[in-house]
């Protein structure tokens, strides 16, 4: 059984009810470009609109976040990822959501108890320690951590928030050691956060109409240490990623991770019906193709994304249910190839020009930028 599987039916014995949709794309009106959390299509209900669903829901939602382009290369860290999500929407509360939690990753998937550790808000000047939450990992035996910054979740600076849990699972080698502050082998695997406030533009904070449960469990994360593996990449969700890619170019081991990153995540972008552009969720698009055909040329002048096998396309769109647009993803992110690489040609004419053989300027920046549409670090990457 799947470990999406697993999760989804777990909380449906639990009378949770699984969500539909899982796009990237956010619903009209959000100014916000991706769905960046398993909680970002339900704001509406965490506030206190009626789910037609129900009040316990659980689901599988893909996310985008931009905010972690500069870590991805690491062992965790990806552009597009997928969340495991339970939320209660006004039903119960943090005791039988960390109840659940610990019953599912010790019988569900099997994790030695004695492999786990917890961290809890500890309070701070506007909210106090979370009393509830402390008790119950207590009973359950769990060591504990407190915390404040570390265990307050919000999705900006201002909108639904509220003290969270962590839970963690020991990776380094023989008995546990440190805490989750304290030593980096301990790596988080699931939060329960408690939303029940709103923050105002003064940091002020105001009860919601309703106290929710929010939780998310990183389905690639959750591969690895289930896995054993030492990074998301070498788990079977990548296999064929890291089989086929150093096959085709040669990269070191960052960039070769950036690469498959950047072109997986692409094609569920194009997937879920964004076109490369000059702005917008087209922009974010274009950047991440840039940046892969850009780290592939440095080390392979001749290398495109023709090399790549309908096998890639087939894995990774057929996981994230995109299947039938095989062929379409493919074009457009070859046609994206053609478009960067007669750009360049373009740009590599215009700065041979004798006005551009000196340092550049900010002025000269503008002006490439908005006479010739060529963007600063593009130009930069032309220069000798």
């Amino acid at each position: 059984m799947s470990l999406e599987k697993t999760f989804i039916d777990f909380f449906t014995d639990h009378g949770h009810v699984p969500t539909t949709g899982s796009s990237l794309i956010t619903r009209p009106g959000d100014p916000v470009l991706f769905t960046t959390s398993g909680m970002h299509p339900l704001t509406p209900y965490l506030e206190g609109e009626p789910h037609p669903m129900g009040r316990r829901l659980t689901g599988v939602q893909r996310c985008l976040r931009t905010t972690d382009l500069d870590e991805v290369g690491d062992r965790t860290h990806l552009t597009v990822f997928e969340m495991l999500g339970s939320w209660s929407l006004g039903d119960y509360g943090s005791e039988q959501t960390l109840r659940w939690g610990y019953e599912l990753l010790t019988e569900g998937y099997g994790i030695d108890p004695g492999q786990l550790y917890v961290t809890v808000f500890g309070g701070d000047n506007q909210v106090e320690l979370d009393q509830e939450s402390l008790r119950t990992w207590q009973s359950l035996g769990v060591p504990i951590e407190l915390t404040t910054d570390d265990n307050w979740w919000s999705n900006g600076p201002t909108g639904p928030c509220g003290p969270d849990s962590e839970i963690f699972l020991w990776t380094g080698k023989g008995m546990p050691t440190g805490t989750p502050t304290t030593d980096d082998r301990w790596v988080e695997v699931w939060n329960h956060v408690m939303m029940r406030y709103r923050r105002f533009e003064d940091g002020s904070l105001e009860p919601l109409q309703q106290r929710n449960i929010d939780t998310g469990l990183g389905l690639e994360r959750l591969t690895m240490l289930l896995e054993g593996k030492d990074s998301v990449y070498e788990t079977s969700l990548f296999e064929p990623w890291m089989r086929i890619v150093p096959s085709l170019w040669e990269l070191d081991l960052e960039s070769q991770r950036i690469v498959i990153d950047h072109l997986r995540s692409s094609m569920v972008i194009v997937g879920d019906g964004v076109h490369p552009s000059n702005t917008g969720r087209g922009y974010v698009l274009r950047r991440l193709i840039r940046r892969v055909l850009t780290l592939l040329w440095r080390v392979d002048d001749t290398g495109t994304l023709s090399d790549l096998p309908m096998e890639l396309y087939r894995h990774t769109l057929e996981h994230f249910h995109q299947g039938e647009l095989l062929t379409l993803v493919r074009r457009i992110l070859i046609d994206e190839e053609i478009r960067f690489n007669n750009l360049l040609d373009r740009g590599r004419r215009i700065i041979s020009h004798e006005r551009f053989q000196k340092t550049l300027d900010q002025s000269d920046f503008d002006y490439l930028h908005e006479t010739h549409g060529l963007p600063r670090d593009l130009v930069q990457s032309l220069l000798p």
